[in-house]
């Protein structure tokens, strides 16, 4: 008797998802590719990853894609945005990063409610899994009203209590009533898997030292990874180091609020010291080159932080600063703008798409659950389509994710084992209502989403 002669049951049992054909790019420590392969799928984990005739051989899937003439890899991961601010997307471009503040934080008093970053939302999330998203780190307003939104599609958010010491925030909740109101929500939350509670401290510059210790102690009672900008221009570092007499990273370290469980965004303006000192402390950066670049920030010096030892992941920014949630091309900048110095060996292909992937899943504590393609980990993947002529030949995958891949080239997305796209087609989001939508919650405040 043969192994297909046997039942599902006797064999390797029932499967909810079965991808196979496609050559699957794991991503584990040793970078392995299985040609023709499959990646098995039951109760939104990987049960297995290998060749796929034996696989199709041992398992019987209530459904499967085939993925010949096509990559598969892990789901990419956006280790720092502001998802809701797609609603703002081209009113403030061409500006520093102060200017882009000025125009911005204005905007968002008159147009953010729970209903219009519900609609932003959806579209956002519609963006992402286009372009083969399938987590996010989302520090923003209502993060409540994004949660839930992130529920209904299926979709992997990573979100909670923003703070930020400014004169009327557009939730109207001040300050002083911050500390208790994020207490208790995170108290009141069960982390979804493959996600962790998360306190957002907004910046050294919008938050003076007293709160960014008190924040820092209340997101490790929850066991909560601390998120938050410092170093992302010039311009920063010197407000930081006028009204505190020490710049953003020296602050952060003399305050104990640096360590494992803390993920800076952006990180531009870095001495040496401070790169030591990230190393040292186990503190997490995430790169946002798009966004670096458009506002004038500068180009950060991730390089050296990989030498050093740091954990770099890879984000977007919000769609205002950098326009795009694309992440591929963030991955695609993250190999190319490190070269400019002379050094084309600066971030290669596979250190750009491992920066997406399962270094963005080390930079939030994930790394155990997400990242790469391996039995036990959430079954988060995403298919690209190869067989276009702009992927062709296929020498080698990395290579062609990090140098020649598009958003538009992905064309399933899977997170935690349920299809959010399946052939370039939303399964979770009404994409025409979720376009509409959003541009009536950009031009009304007062709109509501039904959607």
């Amino acid at each position: 008797m043969h192994l297909t002669d046997l039942p599902a049951q006797a064999r390797g049992g029932f499967l909810d998802l079965l991808v196979h054909g496609g050559d699957v790019l794991t991503v584990d420590a040793s970078g392995t590719v299985v040609a023709d392969g499959a990646v098995a799928v039951r109760d939104g984990r990987i049960v297995e990853v290998g060749p796929a005739g034996r696989l199709r051989a041992a398992y019987e899937a209530a459904e499967e894609i085939d993925a010949r003439g096509c990559l598969v890899l892990p789901g990419l991961i956006n280790t720092h945005t502001h998802l809701a601010m797609n609603l703002m997307r081209g009113i403030a471009d061409d500006v520093t990063l102060q200017g882009f503040l000025a125009r911005v934080i204005p905007r968002e008093a008159a147009i953010l409610s729970p209903a219009t970053v519900r609609a932003a939302l959806r579209a956002a999330i519609a963006e992402s899994v286009r372009g083969g998203v399938t987590t996010a780190l989302d520090m923003y307003w209502f993060h409540e009203a994004a949660e839930a939104v992130a529920r209904e599609a299926g979709w992997r958010l990573l979100t909670g209590p923003t703070f930020m010491d400014v004169p009327g925030p557009p939730d109207g909740r001040p300050y002083a009533e911050r500390a208790g109101w994020a207490a208790a929500d995170l108290k009141s939350r069960t982390a979804a898997p493959g996600t962790r509670p998360v306190v957002f401290a907004h910046s050294a510059y919008t938050l003076d030292p007293a709160q960014l210790t008190e924040i820092s102690a209340l997101a490790r009672e929850y066991g909560a990874l601390l998120h938050l900008h410092a170093a992302e221009n010039a311009g920063e570092v010197a407000m930081v180091t006028e009204r505190h007499g020490m710049r953003p990273v020296e602050l952060l370290d003399s305050l104990d609020v640096l360590g494992p469980d803390t993920l800076l965004a952006h990180a531009v303006d870095l001495t040496d010291a401070e790169i030591a000192t990230l190393a040292r402390t186990g503190t997490a950066v995430a790169h946002c080159p798009v966004s670096n670049l458009k506002l004038g920030c500068g180009i950060a010096r991730v390089p050296e932080l990989l030498d050093a030892g740091v954990t770099v992941g890879l984000g977007t920014d919000g769609a205002v600063s950098s326009n795009t949630l694309d992440l591929l091309g963030a991955v695609k900048m993250a190999a190319l703008v490190h070269k400019a110095d002379g050094d084309p060996t600066a971030v290669g292909a596979e250190q750009a798409v491992r920066m997406a992937t399962i270094e963005s899943a080390r930079a939030l504590g994930l790394d155990a659950r997400l990242g790469s393609l391996e039995a036990g980990k959430r079954a988060d993947l995403v298919v690209v389509d190869l067989d276009r002529p702009h992927l062709a030949p296929r020498h080698d995958p990395w290579s062609t994710l990090a140098y020649a891949a598009t958003a538009a080239d992905v064309r399933d997305t899977v997170v935690d084992g349920r299809i959010l796209m399946r052939g370039r087609t939303l399964r979770t989001l009404d994409e025409p209502a979720v376009l509409r939508a959003l541009r009536d919650a950009a031009t009304d405040p007062e709109v509501t989403s039904t959607v």
